[in-house]
């Protein structure tokens, strides 16, 4: 069954409209003019900065920038998805949820997944029971894990379990429960091969591995006999529901604790998962043995951009795994390394420590990623010249993949030093691998073209644009209008046809193409673009409760943040009558955007020439010298029409 979009939309309405109290609920807020305010529950703050808005029907934090309408504040609170944040609030405000009908594929699927979960629970019950209401479980289980020295109460959290050594017992329990055959194939905990069953773990102590919402989807099994023919470890297969590409073990038990501190701390297996819970610090998740996976990343990037890699004193390992960790700076996270002592690992070094001891070790010894493989890697080059090059290329491809230009150009300077390398060398070579890079990709939409005839009006983003929005500022602003103030007029034509803000900024920016990197920017238009004119609804309602949660959160980030004006609203004086000069303010913010475009244009085409120039292509150098003409022209025009002045 899946929720109609008649019910989503009066469920949003209904919260959005009394987002106090569904904040309150988790936080004590107290009035302060027309808003209300606390301490923000996903970071510790001792200063209230967590803001309530309840006439915009949003909430904000003004420290760690977190917040949304009131679905979004259910779904990174509760770390829930958007249907049950819906279901949530419907239950809450007394909303029936109404489903539709979803195909017979769709009830397979869903019947085989459910059952595959039923089958999950019941199999990690019964470890449980084994481990704690058995002889064998009690003497080769539990003993197995007190004597590693685990609490019983960390036991019991993580639900750890045994698996019997007979053949067959949970296959036959589950049996005779009811559970079918099928499905305890399916989620590996059996193996099934003509008549021949048997169970996948049995003689394993069992590390139960759960999702996100906390159900358990898969195993970990432990071999306690010295045997070099059998695995040490055993997970379960690829299934339905689980895919160890996107999981990480304990992340359900990290979430909160995650989001709290704004840090997720990495270790390799699932004790060292436990010992850290149990030496106090939770905002700890594995890997389970396998390198990091972009899926992976974006898991724990839901909760923080910061993550700290625990690495035991194995150098050959560390090797091994640097070469998967540029992804993690490939997609945005800012990534730290510790390095334990020689002959420890996470489990033993925080069991030997208090968790004042270990978080004290942890700040005082890591060191971001970059660093650290520069460092790691010098020792083996030394003075070999070549080991030395490939060293070089090695650093600058990891750099590379930042997408934060200022962080790159703050490692640059640093490896700089390190590699005794001139940062002009270094830029050179990042600036080669980016193009190569984008030789190889498919193009991203122009920032801006003219419809007009002039002489080629088209150009592709450049290296350095790929990486970051350089007109983010302006665009968001020109949004700002847009969610704001979209059904206000600003002009009256003569035959009397309105013309409001928001038909006004699409206008503009569909008549010149001004299309975003950003998708979510330009998905916003596309949405409003239908409905302007409709009365009925205003715009900051139609985005703040929209069901697409990306427009709704960018909505809400973008009026929470109102008090950041950009530099045109000084030119009129008194900025708190931002209403009463629209007519004024909207046209020259737009134009303010189209002027940021046509100038990093030329900037571009600049570069251009200068190639041009370098290659000797007369040719190609004239085209480029009258596309910079044609384009001069239309700045200075766009800055006469700003007032004679540039304004960034």
């Amino acid at each position: 069954m899946m929720i109609d979009q008649g019910t989503i939309e009066r469920v949003m309405e209904t919260a959005n409209s009394q987002i106090v109290d569904v904040v309150s609920e988790f936080v004590s807020l107290k009035r302060r003019g027309i808003n209300y305010i606390g301490n923000c529950p996903f970071h510790n703050e001792k200063t209230p900065s967590f803001i309530v808005s309840p006439h915009k029907g949003i909430c904000k934090c003004f420290g760690c920038g977190k917040g949304g309408n009131a679905v979004n504040f259910i779904m990174e609170h509760e770390q829930i998805t958007f249907p049950e944040a819906i279901k949530y609030l419907g239950q809450k405000f007394h909303i029936e949820v109404e489903e539709q009908e979803v195909s017979p594929e769709q009830i397979k699927k869903q019947n085989e997944r459910e059952s595959m979960m039923l089958v999950s629970e019941y199999a990690s019950n019964f470890f449980q029971k084994n481990l704690n209401e058995t002889d064998e479980g009690k003497s080769v289980g539990l003993g197995y894990f007190r004597s590693r020295g685990f609490r019983d109460d960390i036991i019991n959290k993580f639900q750890l379990g045994y698996s019997p050594e007979q053949r067959d017992a949970l296959t036959l329990a589950a049996q005779k429960e009811g559970y079918q055959l099928e499905y305890l194939e399916k989620t590996g905990v059996s193996i099934v091969r003509d008549d021949y069953k048997a169970d996948r773990f049995r003689g394993r102590v069992m590390f139960p591995i759960h999702g996100l919402s906390g159900k358990v989807i898969a195993f970990g099994g432990r071999i306690l006999k010295t045997d070099k023919k059998t695995a040490k470890y055993l997970n379960s297969p690829e299934s339905a529901i689980y895919h160890k590409s996107k999981v990480l073990y304990g992340i359900y038990f990290a979430k909160q604790e995650i989001t709290r501190q704004d840090n997720c701390y990495m270790v390799e297996g699932y004790t060292d998962v436990l010992s850290m819970h149990q030496a106090g610090i939770h905002n700890v998740v594995a890997s389970s043995g396998t390198a990091l996976t972009i899926e992976q990343i974006r898991l724990i990037s839901r909760f923080t951009k910061n993550m700290t890699i625990i690495y035991d004193g194995d150098a050959a390992g560390i090797k091994a795994s640097l070469r998967g960790i540029d992804l993690v700076l490939s997609e945005g996270m800012n990534v730290k390394v510790l390095l334990l002592p020689e002959g420890e690992d996470p489990d033993s070094f925080s069991k030997a420590r208090s968790e004042e001891e270990l978080k004290k070790y942890i700040a005082d010894h890591q060191t971001d990623f970059v660093k650290f493989k520069t460092s790691l890697l010098l020792e083996d080059a030394k003075n070999d010249p070549i080991k030395r090059a490939q060293l070089i290329q090695d650093i600058v491809g990891t750099i590379s993949k930042i997408p934060e230009s200022i962080i790159r150009s703050v490692y640059i300077k640093e490896c700089s030093v390190l590699l005794k390398v001139d940062e002009p060398v270094l830029y050179a070579e990042i600036n080669k691998l980016k193009n190569n890079r984008l030789a190889t990709s498919t193009p991203s939409p122009k920032p801006f073209e003219q419809n007009q005839g002039q002489a080629s009006a088209q150009t592709a983003l450049s290296a350095s644009q790929q990486v970051a929005n350089p007109y983010d500022v302006e665009e968001r602003e020109v949004l700002r209008f847009l969610v704001k103030y979209g059904e206000a007029i600003i002009e009256t034509k003569e035959s009397g046809e309105e013309i409001t803000v928001g038909r006004f900024i699409i206008s503009e920016l569909r008549q010149d193409d001004l299309l975003s990197i950003n998708p979510v920017y330009n998905k916003m238009l596309d949405l409003y673009e239908p409905i302007t004119g409709n009365t009925q609804s205003t715009s900051l309602k139609f985005f703040i409760n929209n069901p697409d949660v990306e427009v709704g959160q960018l909505a809400s980030d973008l009026v929470g943040k109102e008090y950041v004006l950009s530099k045109i609203h000084h030119k009129f004086g008194n900025v708190s009558v931002e209403d009463d000069i629209l007519h004024e303010l909207v046209p020259k913010t737009v134009l303010e955007l189209k002027w940021k475009k046509v100038k990093v244009l030329l900037e571009d085409k600049r570069l251009d020439l200068q190639k041009a120039q370098n290659n000797g292509n007369d040719e190609l150098l004239m085209e480029i010298m009258a596309e910079i003409a044609t384009w001069q022209q239309v700045l200075a025009h766009i800055s006469k029409e700003l007032g004679g002045r540039t304004i960034v």
